[in-house]
């Protein structure tokens, strides 16, 4: 194996990533894997439907706008600023170095533990193929397997992203080929009055008005909100697109647009399949909440009832491997800015990644996963719970820094005023109530699993989380490599951007007339 160099930021080359890899596809198939459409449905629809029934559609579409709100502040951000580094390396542009490393620590805890869900989720389905489906229940088997797919996940990343891509051709194409089967074989099913409770769609379904409950729109949205979590993936690799500035924000949009219409297709077949029902497969009934394919796939396909549960799993295995992606990358630009140990800049002389940065994402995953099941499988349901917290968090962070960052832009045009302002801001703005309520919720000792401290282990976990890193930060300060991050000298908002796009301009500050 080639001995890995380490990160000359006086290089014209930038970080030394692989510079014009991705196109608009690539960049569009990887925003799409890392949100895991097949197990994001079948995790979140069921429990969609108990909390606002028939409005389960316009929730997905209401879900959306600030996801859509804050496509648009990464997109304008990555226009000024192309770093992999996006929430961390825009937050501390905008807000200076503690808000930013907290960005950064907020992507960086948001994919360790998803990770560790992904991996179990793939595992549980895996072995679930096999005789009567019991290999499942064994958790120590589980645990190995899903160490296994973060393994192979983590080799795949390390590997580089050429490969990645085309993997993710592949395994988003059986994703979206078992989704369509799904529909085609619902409305088969609804068409020819085969349906176990076939249901007419109506307009109410997507009525905005229609909602009785304010507490259960606000849990459904939640739930509905964080599924489209994930298209941000594409950002991150921005550095290693054909057009650095461009291509990484046209597939962000791109991206949770084909989830829009994903997302309610899906949710509109189910509930004309199977209804809303509270007994059998009807989309009310509890028992089916946790995973909605299992419990129509024989009535629904048959002998090929296995073509869902291939699909699931493929799902999770498909984002383990993007989820990987940001998370290296982020850390990588850290390290750049000195924001981090120089050991994670380092980049692999070959294969153009990340190579320190992704090995520690693997190994860290894999350790949290494993602490996890060995102390309770409980803790690891609730920190999964808690994700939410966190991608709020550096969603809400970036919205702001779009805002801040291009206000002195804001009344130039109309273009300027909404993309790079009103939107943002409204989009940070819905964000950050989604992580105060999510907050609120949590806090309960009903809600999740554990207790902890006679209040709601969720609460204590997705808040300790982001408090940890907190603990990190200072102690990253206390040390004199940290000083030039700190005092704003090696990240701020004159620092030149660290892509191969801009070499014909070295010395000329990304920010124009900004400053």
């Amino acid at each position: 194996m080639t001995t890995p160099t380490r990160i000359d930021l006086s290089r014209p080359e930038g970080k030394g990533l692989a510079a014009g890899t991705l196109g608009l596809w690539g960049s569009t198939v990887i925003g799409l894997a890392s949100t895991a459409p097949v197990y994001s449905l079948v995790a979140t629809l069921g429990f969609v439907v108990l909390a606002v029934g028939a409005q389960a559609p316009i929730v997905f579409i209401v879900a959306f706008v600030p996801m859509l709100f804050i496509a648009f502040a990464y997109r304008e951000l990555n226009n000024a600023v192309p770093d992999c580094g996006t929430t961390f390396t825009w937050g501390t542009k905008a807000f200076g170095p503690w808000v930013g490393w907290m960005g950064g620590w907020g992507v960086a805890v948001a994919g360790m533990v998803v990770l560790a869900n992904l991996a179990q989720i793939a595992a549980i389905y895996f072995w679930s193929l096999f005789g009567d489906g019991s290999l499942s229940e064994n958790v120590p088997l589980v645990t190995a397997t899903g160490v296994a797919f973060i393994a192979a996940m983590t080799w795949v990343s390390w590997r580089g992203v050429e490969i990645g891509e085309r993997i993710q051709n592949v395994l988003l194409g059986i994703q979206y080929l078992a989704l369509a089967i799904f529909v085609i074989a619902a409305l088969w099913h609804y068409f020819n009055g085969t349906a176990p409770d076939a249901t007419a769609p109506t307009w109410e379904w997507f009525n905005p008005l229609g909602f009785t409950d304010w507490s259960g729109f606000t849990e459904a949205v939640l739930l509905a909100l964080f599924i489209y979590w994930g298209w941000d993936t594409c950002l991150a690799l921005n550095e290693e697109t054909k057009d650095p500035k461009r291509i990484p924000g046209r597939a962000a949009l791109l991206t949770t647009v084909i989830l829009l219409v994903t997302y309610v297709g899906v949710t509109v077949a189910a509930m004309m399949y199977a209804g809303l029902g509270e007994t059998g497969t009807g989309l009310g009934n509890e028992a089916n909440a946790d995973d909605f394919f299992l419990a129509i796939k024989d009535g629904l396909l048959g002998p090929y009832g296995w073509i869902l549960v291939v699909a699931v799993m493929i799902s999770a295995v498909s984002s383990t491997q993007t989820t990987i992606l940001p998370t290296a990358r982020g850390t990588l630009a850290m390290a750049a800015y000195k924001a981090l140990p120089k050991r994670f800049a380092t980049v692999h002389p070959t294969f153009k990644t990340p190579s320190f940065s992704t090995i520690v994402m693997g190994i860290v995953a894999s350790v949290y996963y494993i602490g996890m099941t060995l102390i309770s499988d409980d803790f690891l349901q609730d920190s999964i719970l808690s994700l939410g917290l966190a991608i709020a968090f550096y969603y809400a962070i970036t919205g702001y820094a779009c805002v801040w960052y291009f206000r002195r832009d804001l009344f130039r045009s109309a273009r300027d005023f909404f993309y790079k302002g009103l939107l943002p801001l409204l989009g940070a703005l819905m964000l950050t109530y989604a992580f105060v309520q999510s907050a609120v919720d949590m806090y309960d000792v009903d809600y999740g699993y554990t207790v902890l401290f006679g209040i709601g282990g969720t609460f204590v976990l997705g808040i300790g989380a982001l408090a940890f890193g907190v603990i990190l930060m200072f102690l990253w300060f206390i040390f004199p490599r940290s000083k030039p991050f700190f005092r704003g000298e090696s990240l701020n908002r004159d620092t030149e951007v660290l892509v191969p796009d801009d070499t014909a301009s070295a010395g000329r500050s990304i920010d124009g007339g900004l400053a």
